[in-house]
């Protein structure tokens, strides 16, 4: 899915065919995701968080749901919790944050370790030894925010301008060569490495200012994202 609407790229200045602006869009949706470190629509991920003070864990994304959490061991991860052992709170409703509470004061004695007798739950985690979990769910936003599809809008259009250097881009680079229309056909890399390789790590910026100021309420500097399904 997208953040924002074909009519309203093109309304942003983005031009081709609708493929071409639906690719544009997509490619604007990579950038504000990197940059904000958030997703904007209904989406299932599974992340992984510290377990704080008095069993809080905070969500590095906007909750929806949870389906399953599990302490993050080694080598591998501890069974699911039962959702007696924990709540969730989402940033949906006004006040509350994203976050998993464990339950530390409480016990289920129909939990092999989670017994009233042998600690509850905080004892059965503390002979764990788990310093984080592993939360499976949806996250996200049930709609895209007006002003994040504005900002997809106008990012989309912005890339598609900086793809499509002028006649004067040439003529100052002459590794850039341009069509009738101002489009680059071909760019010779002279350079000897290959392409670079690496883990995609949040954004410092959009590459427009304009965007990253719509964005700036949405930034989510949190734990990191492990995968997505």
């Amino acid at each position: 899915m997208a953040y924002c609407t074909l009519e309203a790229a093109k309304d942003a200045g983005v031009t081709g065919t609708d493929a071409e602006v639906a690719a544009w869009i997509a490619a604007a949706r990579e950038r504000i995701d990197a940059y904000t470190q958030q997703v904007f629509e209904p989406t299932d991920l599974v992340v992984v968080a510290d377990v704080g003070a008095d069993g809080l864990v905070i969500l590095p994304r906007r909750v929806r749901s949870v389906s399953a959490v599990m302490p993050v061991l080694e080598p591998d991860d501890g069974a699911s919790l039962p959702p007696t052992a924990y709540r969730v709170t989402s940033s949906r409703v006004l006040g509350q944050v994203d976050a998993v509470h464990l339950a530390w004061g409480g016990y289920d004695d129909l939990v092999a370790g989670a017994e009233s007798y042998n600690g509850g739950w905080l004892g059965l985690w503390d002979r764990w030894g788990a310093e984080q979990v592993k939360v499976v769910g949806s996250f996200g936003y049930d709609e895209v925010p007006q002003l994040v599809g504005q900002a997809c809008a106008l990012l989309a259009a912005h890339l598609q301008a900086q793809a499509a250097p002028s006649d004067a881009d040439a003529v100052q680079d002459p590794s850039l060569q341009v069509d009738d229309e101002g489009n680059n056909v071909a760019i010779e890399d002279d350079a000897d490495d290959g392409p670079s390789e690496g883990v995609v790590s949040a954004s410092a910026s959009t590459g427009s200012t304009q965007v990253d100021a719509l964005l700036s309420g949405y930034l989510n500097r949190g734990a990191s994202l492990i995968g997505g399904v």
